[in-house]
């Protein structure tokens, strides 16, 4: 790959801080390869794996469902408003070379299904086991190292 690969990390709006440490730490991990996070831009998984990645010095892009730039996460150094709710979660696939799913809810469940559908590689940690194309993952350093070996 020529350009610096982009790694979405999906996941709910609202964490447990358990997760929230398990996606600061595949944010950081991303950095560190030299990837980019791509996410939905609001709280909870995102907002932990954006503060993650910003603190190694990686650059976050976030896809925002509303119109307001100020609803941003504030670890989110792109920050796209898209004015489309939930349809955004199609451009946050589309835009990732591989997706990291940890934990989630329906609209993780929506994202990992248009990774089937649009065939983007998709690693889960403590994720939704809906299909067997989905690459499980015990660890954010493993989760990270699959999503860049599938690139």
């Amino acid at each position: 790959m020529n350009r610096q690969p982009i790694i979405g990390i999906i996941g709910g709006g609202t964490c447990s801080p358990k997760i929230a440490g398990v996606a600061r730490a595949v944010g950081e991990e991303v950095a560190v390869r030299k990837g980019m996070v791509v996410c939905g831009g609001l709280g909870g998984v995102m907002e932990a794996a954006c503060q993650g990645a910003h603190a190694k010095g990686g650059t976050t892009i976030g896809l925002l469902p509303g119109c307001s730039k100020a609803s941003a996460n504030a670890f989110v150094d792109i920050v796209i408003p898209t004015g489309m709710g939930d349809a955004r979660n199609i451009i946050i696939i589309r835009t990732a070379d591989a997706v990291i799913a940890i934990d989630g809810e329906y609209g993780t469940l929506s994202e990992i299904a248009f990774c089937l559908k649009f065939k983007v590689p998709v690693v889960g940690l403590a994720t939704w086991d809906v299909d067997p194309r989905i690459q499980e993952a015990s660890t954010p350093k493993t989760a990270v190292e699959m999503a860049f070996d599938l690139l």
